[in-house]
């Protein structure tokens, strides 16, 4: 159980940990007025522009902070899902948290006897839906200070504000993960930076 926590959390933090932002003020959400319309006020990654127009992977393709995201989406096999319609919420967490693992982790669950390890790790970071700031923070005002929001991989995510400017993440085994950069806007849906691996 323990080397499936390990290669689980070794799986998104790499794959879709590379969405930390250029900039600190652009870490903050915009404000619950933000929408779609204003995507174009996309934070930079890795250094590079985040083009709304372009799909997720398209855009980790650009950034040179996305090399295990795009390696860990190929090995899983879903290219083609990230690069559909969706649209995804994708909770990233940093190349700072998945520094923090084992070594060697990564390379051992991109091997294809581990792949279902690895969808399952991926998939439990991606909601369904384009789940902004605002969206979020209205879902947990309605749920009376959590919302619970349901993994493409079948498990369950938990919402809760940290203050009226910052949002956490909770995953099935307790542990918090800070959302660092929000509403970073894709053609298909959006990334909101964490910094803690999520476990399903």
């Amino acid at each position: 159980m323990r080397m499936l926590k390990l290669f689980a959390a070794a799986a998104l933090a790499g794959s879709l940990g590379a969405c930390s932002a250029g900039m600190a003020a652009s870490s903050m959400p915009a404000g619950d007025g933000m929408a779609q319309g204003t995507a174009m006020m996309n934070p930079m990654v890795g250094g590079k522009a985040m083009m709304p127009s372009m799909n997720i992977v398209q855009n980790a393709l650009n950034s040179p902070d996305h090399t295990t995201l795009v390696a860990a989406v190929k090995a899983a096999g879903l290219v083609a899902t990230l690069e559909g319609p969706g649209p995804f919420t994708v909770f990233a967490p940093t190349n700072e948290a998945f520094a923090a693992l084992p070594a060697g982790t990564v390379p051992t669950l991109l091997q294809p006897a581990n792949k279902a390890k690895l969808v399952q790790v991926l998939t439990y970071h991606v909601v369904p839906g384009r789940l902004d700031f605002a969206a979020m923070k209205k879902l947990i005002m309605a749920g009376g200070g959590k919302a619970m929001l349901k993994t493409v991989e079948g498990g369950t995510l938990t919402i809760m504000m940290n203050g009226p400017r910052n949002i956490v993440v909770e995953d099935a085994h307790g542990d918090i993960a800070d959302i660092s950069t929000y509403d970073v806007y894709q053609s298909n849906g959006v990334i909101q930076v964490i910094d803690k691996v999520l476990l399903p």
